[in-house]
């Protein structure tokens, strides 16, 4: 089964098994980023602690359907997919529901082509979503599985932090699993590195470590550690409309055209 079949939008899985990396907080501002650029952007929570989903404003009243509905059927696209504050930008939010899905799931034979199936059902035609953004638990369990089986890219969040490229090197092997027995025309869309700091001589190795061993894959933009990006969740908003012009919130606007430039996707005049 091709991972591209009945479906126009980019799907990409924001991916580390690693937790405290910036993944979540990339999945949001990148995506925020996105829709700034006009695109018109779906962010799937797949991480049982929805954290996305608190960082976009969606209070517990309004996760009676979540994700793992969306997965097993129980709920519509019309029925799961939320707007959010920010235009263009769209949530299947999560709860603790999803932390019981590997058990949940075990027996499902199609366990791991649930959010495959799921995304490319002909209602979600109805919504013309230009990227599909999904944000992985920090764990290589079966709901990043199902990101990776139903995504056509991973990207990479990678602290600048010692030790850091090591620890891709399970993800690589899951990443090359899936492509082999599932998901074959799966790629990495990029790694970009997070939480960097310029006067870090640590950063600055582990920036040259990481371009020298994986080229191309590391995007030219990097994320800097910076406060407005920490502050930002508790107000549940992305970085990009807490403080539009921080240093985080410049360098997702830039990550985002590193993105569509490599879709070839043309920047869309915003109204």
């Amino acid at each position: 089964m091709s991972s591209t079949d009945q479906i126009s939008a980019k799907i990409i899985a924001v991916a580390n098994q690693k937790g405290g990396v910036g993944k979540t907080t990339t999945t949001i501002n990148l995506g925020a980023a996105l829709a700034e650029h006009g695109q018109n952007v779906l962010l799937i929570d797949l991480d049982p602690q929805g954290n996305a989903s608190t960082g976009l404003g969606v209070t517990p009243d309004r996760r009676a359907i979540t994700t793992y509905d969306f997965l097993v059927g129980d709920a519509s696209p019309s029925e799961a997919i939320q707007p959010t504050s920010v235009t263009n930008l769209s949530i299947i939010p999560a709860t603790t529901d999803l932390s019981s899905a590997d058990i949940e799931l075990i027996s499902n034979e199609k366990r791991s082509f649930l959010l495959f199936d799921a995304l490319r059902q002909l209602p979600m035609d109805a919504f013309a979503f230009d990227y599909i953004l999904i944000d992985c638990p920090p764990s290589l369990n079966i709901l990043t599985v199902n990101a990776m089986v139903a995504a056509h890219a991973v990207i990479v969040p990678l602290q600048s932090e010692f030790f850091a490229l090591e620890g891709l090197s399970q993800l690589m092997l899951t990443i090359r699993e899936v492509r082999q027995t599932a998901n074959k025309s799966l790629r990495i869309a990029g790694i970009v590195l997070t939480m960097y700091d310029r006067r870090n001589n640590l950063s600055q190795q582990v920036e040259a470590d990481a371009r020298e061993n994986l080229g191309g894959l590391v995007y030219t933009t990097v994320i800097p550690r910076n406060v407005r990006l920490s502050e930002a969740p508790s107000y549940a908003l992305p970085a990009l409309v807490y403080d539009s012009n921080s240093a985080g919130s410049q360098a997702y606007r830039e990550l985002a055209l590193e993105v569509m430039a490599k879709d070839n996707i043309q920047l869309k005049r915003v109204s």
